[in-house]
């Protein structure tokens, strides 16, 4: 056990937040925390980190146990270089290196006495090397320049000073001394934000083989599909904990919802049929005692609360009129700016309606200028810009730099769209989750994804059909995320934008474009098609330079070639393999959420009172966990070959 919580309560003012939650974390345990803004997570994060006093309740925390801990926007603030605050996390392997070169040297004046002060440091010196080479001393080195390669940092230089960084850097920065220092326990609220794709891609992969346990808060349902095996949601003030990743807590709360609201919709029909026995039967003579005896059940009977649901926000994208099919044609794009010089240069692209395009590329490649420029709030050095007929852009920008901060939430969209009444101007609020006072809200009051909501409720409003969005879902809550991506799935229009979360990407995407410096290479399909398309391409690159030098060193010939095609083979057939161990997963998965909703089912009166019902229910169970086994016996075979 490396820390428990017992019956935590926590209140700001007149609001209770977190509301006796207990959670046990054990080592090698490894959580994500979801709930809407606002729920409590961070909170709960920084009671755990010892950050903040709970008003009730009690924790433990493991005296062994090093915990570490990354709030977010935490950036590092030094007067170091990069290099330099990064060897701090190993201050005591420096210091036992230093006293080696010391021993060194009386090693070295002593040889030519010998005795025992000669054996002595000698001893001193083993040990202290064993203890050294324990304790990762000579990979030391390695282990900084791996982090820091993976977490975007070798771009910048090691020799930078951490004063020199954005923001987002020193957040990065921070994460990374975090990872070096290796805790027993690494709590991370949000480490996702201020990364782009190739690293979020490398934690992954790195918190993938973290030897400890891990909590993390984040709103990216691919970083926690990735890396978590457990989900505690935080709603209403509790904790409940789910088994799984993000993807099967979904599924697994929508299931609990159903039976849930089964269970309670069956007791109130059960309780309009003792009431309505009660009120014809209480009066008779000949019945009175039955309804007397009906009345008490009634009575002790144990009520069902209506199992409850958060309010999510509700809109949809419609369109004014239909735009032409050549939505966009952009050619030869090119800018520069006097601090950063070329940008990018030769950028075309060509957009065509009812698609969808992300766009992708590092951070600082230009991306977001590029949407500037295309909708105009940009000129470019070269190349022309030319949109379709019928065009009606609607632009997101990922700063907010249309919101006016002096505005209340009612004048900022009434102001945008003053034809509309009043009442619909709160209606279409309303559907975005600002009601009664919410609309007098200043904008500067507002929180990240408050803002984001009014930002998309203007956005809704203007009945575009072209939507250009930059970062859209930044700032939005799991929850409003999956909001936004309903309404953009059933958007008639085109549709271009950028973002980091690559479970948005997946879902969204029918085209991808990366952008290089030197243009846009143009992918078909989504984010993972994107992926396995740049991987295939990487893998004949490299085999085509592996050729060259078998070449040198066997005269090149057939065997080369045939090993190479074998090898080919080889990763195609394990491609293969991999699809098909993750089909029958779905498949598994599938089966064994119909087993569990059956025998359910089997548990209720009008179902094991009937025995039609109840026999035609348990063969189904029968065939389909027959079907079950089958399917895990041939899941081994294929993961085991």
């Amino acid at each position: 056990m490396l820390l428990q919580l017992s019956g935590i309560s926590k209140s700001f003012l007149t609001e209770t937040v977190l509301d006796r939650v207990s959670l046990q974390i054990q080592e090698k345990d490894r959580i994500g925390i979801v709930g809407v803004n606002g729920a409590g997570k961070s909170t709960l994060l920084k009671i755990m980190a010892g950050e903040l006093a709970p008003d009730e309740g009690e924790i433990y925390r493991s005296k062994d146990a090093r915990i570490g801990y990354l709030a977010q926007n935490s950036g590092l603030n030094s007067d170091k270089t990069i290099w330099e605050e990064m060897l701090e996390v190993f201050r005591d392997l420096i210091d036992l290196e230093r006293e080696l070169r010391s021993l060194e040297q009386e090693i070295a004046e002593a040889a030519g006495i010998g005795g025992k002060q000669y054996e002595s440091l000698l001893a001193r010196y083993s040990e202290r090397q064993e203890r050294y080479h324990e304790r990762g001393g000579y990979s030391m080195e390695a282990q900084i320049r791996g982090v820091l390669h993976g977490m975007g940092f070798a771009e910048i230089g090691y020799e930078t000073p951490v004063s020199a960084l954005s923001g987002g850097q020193k957040t990065r920065l921070a994460l990374a001394r975090l990872l070096l220092q290796s805790p027993d326990l690494l709590m991370l609220d949000e480490p996702t934000n201020y990364l782009d794709i190739p690293t979020l891609t490398w934690l992954e992969g790195y918190l993938k083989t973290w030897p400890g346990a891990l909590i993390v808060v984040s709103h990216d349902r691919y970083f926690l599909d990735a890396i978590v095996q457990t989900i505690v949601e935080i709603e209403f003030g509790s904790a409940k904990r789910y088994t799984g990743n993000y993807s099967r807590y979904m599924e697994e709360k929508a299931h609990q919802y159903e039976i849930a609201l089964k269970a309670y919709e069956h007791q109130q029909e059960e309780i309009a049929r003792m009431e309505d026995f009660i009120r014809r039967n209480l009066a008779r003579a000949s019945t009175t005692k039955r309804a007397q005896s009906r009345r008490k059940a009634l009575e002790k009977m144990e009520r069902l609360e209506r199992p409850g649901q958060l309010k999510r926000a509700s809109f949809s994208f419609e369109i004014d009129r239909v735009s032409g099919k050549d939505v966009l044609r952009a050619d030869g794009l090119s800018i520069s700016f006097p601090s950063k010089g070329t940008v990018f240069r030769h950028v075309s692209l060509h957009l065509t309606r009812g698609s969808s395009y992300a766009l992708v590329g590092p951070n600082g490649i230009g991306k977001s200028t590029l949407l500037k420029i295309l909708v105009g709030e940009m000129k470019p050095d070269e190349g022309t810009v030319q949109w379709g007929s019928n065009v009606k852009i609607g632009y997101y920008d990922q700063e907010q730099t249309g919101l006016n901060a002096q505005n209340t939430v009612l004048e900022e969209v009434w102001s945008a769209y003053p034809h509309l009444e009043e009442a619909r101007v709160r209606t279409v609020l309303g559907n975005f989750l600002f009601t009664g006072e919410d609309v007098l809200k200043r904008i500067h009051s507002l929180s990240g994804g408050e803002k984001a909501r009014v930002a998309l409720a203007k956005l809704m409003l203007r009945n575009a059909n072209v939507l250009v969005l930059d970062e859209p879902t930044n700032h939005l809550d799991l929850y409003s995320k999956e909001v936004l991506e309903s309404a953009l799935l059933e958007f008639e229009g085109t549709l271009l934008f950028i973002s980091h979360d690559r479970y948005f990407l997946n879902k969204m995407a029918d085209h991808v474009l990366e952008l290089t410096p030197e243009g846009i290479v143009p992918y078909l399909g989504n984010y993972d098609d994107y992926v396995a398309k740049k991987t295939e391409l990487q893998e004949l690159a490299e085999q085509a330079e592996r050729p060259t030098a078998a070449g040198k060193e066997a005269g090149g010939g057939v065997g080369t070639r045939g090993a190479l095609e074998a090898e080919k083979q080889a990763r195609r057939e394990e491609r293969m393999k991999q699809r098909k161990i993750g089909q029958l997963e779905e498949k598994i998965d599938e089966l064994e959420r119909q087993i569990a909703e059956w025998e359910e089912r089997l548990t209720l009166p009008e179902v094991y009172n009937d025995y039609a019902k109840a026999m035609e229910l348990q063969q189904s169970i029968t065939h389909a966990k027959e079907e079950l086994e089958r399917l895990m016996e041939e899941w081994e075979q294929l993961s085991l070959a």
